[in-house]
Order: C-alpha cells, then sequence, then structure tokens
C-alpha cells in the first residue's frame, strides 16, 4: 500500500477568464479540458492528464487536494484506515470531473478537504518517451515541472500530523516546535517519494491555504521565474531566497484571486531512514527565510 505523492489541487477562483491567462501564460501551463465551471490543467511534465484545477467561485482558497496512490486496491484499505481514524469518507464516482476515476473524499483533522485516487489519464509530457530532449522547444512563462507541494494552515498540528503519519503513512521530514517543546507549529510530510516535502503546515486559522507550490530546476529558474513575475506587474511577497527548512530556493508571489504561489527549486532528497529536523519556533524566521532571518507580516496573515 503505497501514496505515491500529491497529485493535484484544486483552487477556488473569482475571475476565472483572468485566472487562466495567468496560469497559462505567467505560470506557463497547459489548459488540458474545460467544463461550465472548472478548466483543467497540467505542467509540461507531468503525465497525468491535470494537476491542477480552477474553480470559478465567490472566493479564493483551496477547494482541495488530492493524493495519488500506487495500486486501485490501496483505496478500500485506506477508506478503511481512515474511518476508523474517526474521519467520514464520500466515495467520488468515476467522471465527476473530467479525466478522473473513482476517488475517497474525507475531511482531515486541520478541517481541509483531501481526496485519495488512482485512475486518471494519462496524456504524457510535452518531451514524450523516446529519446526525448531535456524539455521542449517552446515553453511560456516559468514553465515548472509540476505542482510540487501545498502549504495549509491548522490549529491542531499534532493531531493533523499524527493522521498524515499514522493513517496515511507519511513520513515528517521536518518540524517547528516551540521552544519549550510542548506544541508544535509546523509541520513538514513527504509520501516517501525522494522530495522534502508534498503537504506542509503551519499554525494558523482551520481551513485555509497558505500557497501552492511549482518545481523549477535551479536557482537561476527562481530568478528568472521573478524577473518574469516582474514583467507583468504580478505582485510579489518575497523576493529570491532561500529556505533554511527544505534548503530550498524560493520565490513567492499571488495570482489574480490573492492565492499565494511559490516557485520552488532544488531541496534535499530524502530516504526512508531520514530523521525528522526539528526547528525551535525561535528560530522560525531562520528557517523561513535564510538570509533575511525573519518572517514579514503578509506570510501569516495573507491566507484564502
Amino acid at each position: 500500500m503505497s501514496i505515491m505523492r500529491i497529485g493535484r489541487a484544486e483552487l477556488r477562483v473569482m475571475d476565472l477568464d483572468k485566472s487562466v491567462d495567468y496560469y497559462t501564460n505567467i505560470i506557463g501551463l497547459d489548459v488540458v479540458a474545460r467544463d461550465e465551471n472548472r478548466v483543467y490543467l497540467k505542467a509540461w511534465d507531468e503525465w497525468d492528464h491535470h494537476s491542477l484545477i480552477l474553480q470559478k467561485a465567490d472566493s479564493a482558497g483551496l477547494d482541495h487536494l488530492a493524493f495519488k496512490v500506487e495500486k486501485v486496491e490501496d483505496l478500500s484499505v485506506l477508506e478503511k484506515r481512515i474511518e476508523q481514524f474517526g474521519c467520514t469518507i464520500k466515495r467520488m464516482s468515476k467522471g465527476t470531473r473530467v479525466g478522473e476515476g473513482e476517488a475517497l473524499r474525507f475531511e482531515i483533522p486541520s478541517g481541509h478537504q483531501v481526496e485519495l485516487y488512482h485512475d486518471i489519464e494519462k496524456v504524457g509530457t510535452r518531451t514524450g518517451v523516446l529519446n526525448p530532449h531535456p524539455w521542449p522547444a517552446e515553453l511560456r512563462g516559468i514553465a515548472p515541472h509540476r505542482l510540487d507541494h501545498c502549504l495549509l494552515t491548522g490549529d491542531d498540528l499534532e493531531t493533523t500530523t499524527r493522521f498524515f503519519t499514522e493513517v496515511l503513512d507519511l513520513h515528517q521530514s521536518e518540524k517547528i516546535m516551540t521552544v519549550d517543546g510542548e506544541v508544535m507549529v509546523g509541520s513538514f510530510l513527504h509520501a516517501r517519494n525522494g522530495k522534502p516535502h508534498d503537504i506542509a503546515f503551519v499554525k494558523g486559522p482551520d481551513k485555509k491555504l497558505h500557497h501552492a507550490a511549482f518545481f523549477v530546476d535551479n536557482w537561476y529558474d527562481v530568478l528568472k521565474a521573478a524577473d518574469i513575475l516582474t514583467r507583468h506587474d504580478v505582485t510579489i511577497e518575497v523576493t529570491p531566497t532561500r529556505h533554511g527548512i527544505t534548503r530550498g530556493q524560493t520565490v513567492y508571489f499571488f495570482d489574480p484571486s490573492g492565492n499565494r504561489n511559490e516557485a520552488f527549486a532544488s531541496g534535499y532528497i530524502t530516504y526512508q531512514d531520514f530523521p525528522t529536523i526539528t526547528w525551535t519556533e525561535d528560530k522560525i524566521g531562520q528557517g523561513i527565510f535564510y538570509h533575511r532571518r525573519e518572517l514579514i507580516e503578509s506570510f501569516g496573515k495573507a491566507l484564502t
């Protein structure tokens, strides 16, 4: 039984056409399908039908995020474990969304909606599988390889972390604790797939999205992303810098509805025996913004 990775996120946006223009021409994703209230997109290096869904809505935020499991049989096993933990599950039928098979939908302790799925149409990457070049000849915008992770907020991070580690078998790569070691204020988790994180949480109000991140190759691509954002007058919250947590390189910015995005590069590689790294709250500024060594006010307050 295995959760392989984060598979998709569905974001609520207030102006669907403007958001599609932003995510295609500035982020650089491809539109693969549409219905009345949703647009489905993928990055050039992703195999599956889509990784991002934009939903027309009255307010910004996260409708749900989803993880892909290795085998369809894993859904039944995980369904029992999720119910035993005390979460109510709803079965999403095949075809509920374009290109998708059956899924499990449930509410995690932080109040967010999460889905598990296996079946999704494969459309392939833009480089193909026969003698592929390292990148397509024509790219738009930031042109990330993939949807990389989401960071959410929640009040009870201990229970939320326990759900992901004990029920879904994710591993906690890093955590942030109060100086006395009594309360967890940050939790970074990966699906044992070599990444620093597929999902992360910081202490805050339940049900909120902090950011959705897209993976780019390296520091130069983070700098180039910032150049592209500036050229298009996109609001940049944090100019290019490094994280202490995950060691990734980053730039943070906002989509037209106010959902925070990140272009994220590098980061360390995790293994099955990777220990959990602990940060103390008095060093959280250095952990998040290694060079600046302090948080900026908007970073904790601009949530959707």
